[in-house]
């Protein structure tokens, strides 16, 4: 399949995961991201559990037809995060990428042009890209495929606004990248509070032909049946989750195709055990699911499979 055809189908068989060489929780992130919990394991072993999960992920993929680069993280400067590229940049069309301005000052780290140097290497191809990073300067964000989770195939964008995902800027991103934007507000209960929630990869999943989405985290009447109708009027079937499964994880999965092309769902071990069984049949019905359990990654990293996958088209 052409890449072209993989573009407007919505996902690709080609991804960049970045080794870590530091993986451990991260008071800079943690202030908004409420699905961190940190642990009284020793940071070595933190990162020796986080590196053990890192690489089955990474075999499940390769042994299921999936073509994944991956990049050993430097241990110097400290990027505790660098397991989620996707926040940093995301890939497109005639070898265009885009770098994005994150929150945290130490995931600004995270962008490295030597990285990017290798991709072109191991694909045999140039890039030239797009930097909204200057953002940071006026503590303007959007995360990545964090911030926005894209429907390829029909050029639509969805975006939860929060600290993290400016709205200003993703209509930019919207009208300079030819997507549609459709955004909305989203909370999660913190403390006895409705705070934002600070992705939006973890509400919801945009596949080729359904979507997986909690719906009840969005308090307005109106912004909720527009999402919805949104989703249904693009030709998505909703599987809706809740609150507790996206908890879970199970709005973090991320559809991919593999050289047989072959359509995959990549999920946690968590996002799939908060699952129904009817839930998992319907997934079923549209691709073959696979599953990787990374609990100390999603509990120290408040982050789970999607966001560690940065997909190349």
């Amino acid at each position: 399949m052409k890449t072209i055809e993989k573009y407007a189908l919505g996902c690709t068989d080609t991804i960049l995961m970045i080794e870590p060489v530091a993986f451990g929780y991260n008071p800079e992130t943690s202030v908004n991201n409420y699905f961190q919990k940190k642990n009284e394991t020793s940071e070595i072993e933190t990162q020796k559990q986080a590196l053990l999960e890192f690489q089955g992920v990474v075999d499940l993929l390769r042994n299921n037809g999936v073509n994944v680069i991956v990049i050993k993280d430097n241990p110097f400067p400290h990027t505790p995060d660098s397991i989620f590229p996707n926040n940093w940049i995301s890939f497109h069309l005639n070898n265009h990428i885009i770098f994005y301005p994150m929150f945290a000052e130490n995931r600004r780290l995270e962008r490295r042009m030597d990285i990017l140097l290798e991709v072109e290497r191991k694909l045999d191809r140039k890039f030239h890209f797009t930097d909204y990073s200057m953002f940071e300067k006026e503590n303007i964000f959007l995360e990545g495929t964090g911030s926005i989770v894209p429907d390829r195939k029909n050029r639509i964008a969805y975006a939860s606004i929060s600290p993290r995902t400016d709205k200003n800027l993703f209509l930019k991103f919207c009208s300079e990248q030819n997507f549609r934007p459709v955004f909305f507000n989203a909370f999660q209960p913190v403390n006895g509070e409705q705070l934002p929630i600070f992705h939006t990869n973890v509400i919801m999943c945009v596949a080729d032909r359904y979507a997986v989405v909690c719906l009840e985290v969005i308090p307005d009447d109106k912004e909720r049946k527009m999402l919805q109708n949104e989703l249904e009027n693009s030709g998505k079937e909703i599987v809706e989750i809740t609150i507790e499964q996206m908890n879970g994880f199970a709005g973090n999965m991320l559809q991919l195709i593999n050289a047989k092309e072959e359509k995959l769902l990549v999920m946690s071990l968590s996002a799939y055990n908060s699952l129904t069984d009817s839930q998992i049949e319907r997934l079923k019905n549209f691709n073959r699911l696979l599953v990787a359990p990374i609990p100390t990654i999603e509990q120290n990293g408040g982050g789970s499979v999607r966001c560690m996958i940065a997909e190349i088209f």
